[in-house]
């Protein structure tokens, strides 16, 4: 298994991130899309693998080249999405990934409104909640947070993934593409699981604010 984390400008955090992991999960792999300071360094310091992007992308691109990094490893059967920012769990990844195998799915998509531990804003979580009617409405889907970054893939998923929106929107590009696909003819068995965002000042400032859930909003009417 590979985790795969999208990395721009996270130098102040990015080491405790993957250290973290790899204590559980040896595989990280970091995509740095164009950092600016020393996110690169710090991350390899950890003992991540490193690719990097020569100017920034967007988190699309780095997802995109994390997946076809990791579909190098003939080995790998499952691929986590996984932020750079501190915001997500390892104990999280753990319950996804024993939910994937004992259901026999394809696909888990963590939600941070299937339980109480996640606290956004009363405005976030209503520009959130308008994502979601959007995307359940455009897509073959029903999810109760279409926005959440972390997921655990199984590997005929990422070989059939194809992500050309490089912003925002490439989440509602992925779940379209999850919507679509067909395995062996059958639509894919995908289940979302409660995880726990941490948003602390810090993630906040790196785009966890409600002006960033609203261009997500209008990057999806705009799609």
């Amino acid at each position: 298994m590979w985790l795969v984390v999208p990395l721009y400008n996270e130098a102040t955090v990015i080491g405790d991130v993957v250290r973290h992991a790899r204590a559980t999960f040896p595989n990280v792999v970091c995509v740095d899309d164009g950092s600016r300071d020393a996110s690169a360094a710090e991350a390899l310091a950890a003992g991540a693998h490193l690719v990097q992007h020569p100017v920034n992308l967007g988190q699309g691109a780095a997802l995109q080249t994390g997946f076809e990094f990791a579909l190098a490893d003939p080995r790998m059967e499952y691929v986590v999405t996984f932020d750079a920012d501190g915001q997500h769990q390892i104990d999280d990844v753990l319950v996804m990934l024993d939910q994937l195998r004992r259901n026999d799915l394809d696909l888990v998509i963590g939600s941070r409104f299937l339980d109480e531990r996640t606290q956004p804003s009363r405005l976030k979580k209503l520009v959130l909640r308008l994502a979601v009617a959007y995307t359940n409405a455009t897509t073959h889907t029903r999810l109760t947070d279409a926005h959440n970054g972390l997921r655990v893939l199984s590997r005929p998923v990422v070989e059939r993934v194809d992500i050309t929106q490089n912003r925002m929107a490439h989440a509602s590009e992925l779940v379209a593409q999850f919507g679509e696909m067909r395995l062996d003819g059958r639509p894919l068995r995908y289940e979302e699981a409660p995880v726990h965002i941490l948003y602390t000042d810090y993630s906040m400032s790196k785009g966890q604010s409600l002006w960033n859930s609203v261009n997500i909003l209008v990057e999806l009417m705009l799609r």
